[in-house]
């Protein structure tokens, strides 16, 4: 176990120092705009919006889900440390505000699929990079598939939030289907996994436009960003790969 524990902060510590200076300011202008609005609902609670304890949530899975995506993009196996954390204090958010099908993406999907990624990852590690997994990609007909899928789930799963009451019943279904596809494919190492993370976080995005929360309308802002790069990096990934075969 300590050997397990040495070679997990090792690795940890490696890709911490991989981080661009860029990352660092999205990160840390994250952190002020959680930390404000946490302030804010401490000292004037009269204004508003989250209840202070929930601002403490936002903070914890600001800051988490930050640095899972910047690990992730990397393809790093340490992303799923602070995934698990971010998704366990996400659920608590769309609880609260009653956000049915995200939050069941969340504790169904993404809380279990990431213990299974976190060892399918663990368990194939680049050669040269023991800090990294191996990106694969897919065949067009897996592609096409995949896109049918998500769009036969979204119709689907509209029509229950609005039995359900849900209050952004296309938005939050289109974030349950796409997400549920992106979970998949990043499971299983496929670069296509960015693809998919770029659409549902444009819709996010406008989600929280719609419903406005600064924490939350920034994190996913930054996700955005962050998914584009994570597809040029799996990409060049999965050709190296390709090629050392």
């Amino acid at each position: 176990m300590d050997r397990i524990t040495r070679i997990g902060l090792g690795n940890l510590k490696k890709t911490i120092r991989t981080l661009a200076w860029y990352e660092w300011v999205m990160a840390a202008v994250m952190a002020a705009i959680a930390f404000g609005a946490m302030v804010q609902a401490f000292t004037r609670p009269e204004a508003g919006g989250n209840p202070p304890w929930l601002t403490v949530v936002n903070f914890i899975s600001a800051i988490a889900g930050i640095f899972c995506v910047f690990f992730c993009a990397r393809a790093s196996v340490s992303n799923f440390f602070f995934g698990l954390i971010n998704t366990v204090v996400y659920i608590i958010y769309l609880w609260y505000w009653h956000i049915w099908g995200t939050m069941c993406l969340e504790l169904f999907l993404y809380l279990p699929m990431g213990i299974v990624g976190w060892i399918q990852w663990a368990r194939h590690r680049d050669s040269r990079r023991k800090e990294i997994t191996m990106a694969r990609r897919m065949t067009l007909p897996q592609n096409l598939l995949t896109a049918a899928i998500v769009l036969a789930a979204t119709l689907l799963y509209h029509e229950i939030l609005v039995r359900a009451g849900g209050t952004v019943p296309w938005l939050d279904a289109a974030t349950v289907a796409i997400g549920i596809a992106a979970t998949g494919l990043q499971t299983f190492r496929f670069r296509e996994q960015y693809i998919w993370w770029l659409v549902t976080d444009v819709v996010s995005v406008a989600m929280y436009i719609r419903h406005f929360d600064p924490v939350y309308l920034t994190k996913r802002s930054i996700y955005l960003i962050v998914a584009l790069l994570g597809l040029i990096n799996w990409i060049r990934l999965s050709r190296q790969n390709q090629e050392n075969r």
